[in-house]
């Protein structure tokens, strides 16, 4: 599969998988709910359209690095003072790790890729 096409699709996948974990930090008190949230819509319909309308260009590409920045920051953020035992009791802990976890995974995985990408000579419209 070529270089590209993985950022792409690691992109989308962390896109999807930030927005499943701010849902989670609402439902789980870490965050309130409220119109603040729409920074959040913005910042991922920013790393969506950076991986579907501008994917070779080199603005899509760091646009894509910085989506895998604050993906892989995830897990840090949330484990930096540990997670209460309570919570960890609590129905979906385990599917708030397992997204924490695989956002810093493919946020590093995607940081790799673009700067490959960004490294690459074939960078340009297409």
């Amino acid at each position: 599969m070529k270089r590209h096409v993985m950022l792409m699709i690691t992109s989308l996948v962390s896109a999807v998988l930030l927005a499943l974990h701010i849902s989670q930090d609402i439902v789980f008190g870490f965050d309130s709910a409220g119109l603040n949230h729409l920074v959040g819509v913005g910042i991922i319909l920013v790393i969506v359209c950076g991986t579907l309308l501008l994917p070779r260009r080199i603005v899509g590409r760091i646009i894509m690095l910085l989506g895998g920045v604050m993906s892989a920051a995830m897990l840090p953020l949330h484990m930096r003072h540990g997670l209460r035992p309570e919570f960890l009791q609590a129905n979906g802990a385990l599917l708030f790790i397992w997204t924490l976890y695989m956002l810093g995974v493919l946020g590093f995985f995607s940081i790799i890729l673009a700067v490959l990408e960004l490294r690459s000579p074939s960078t340009g419209p297409r």
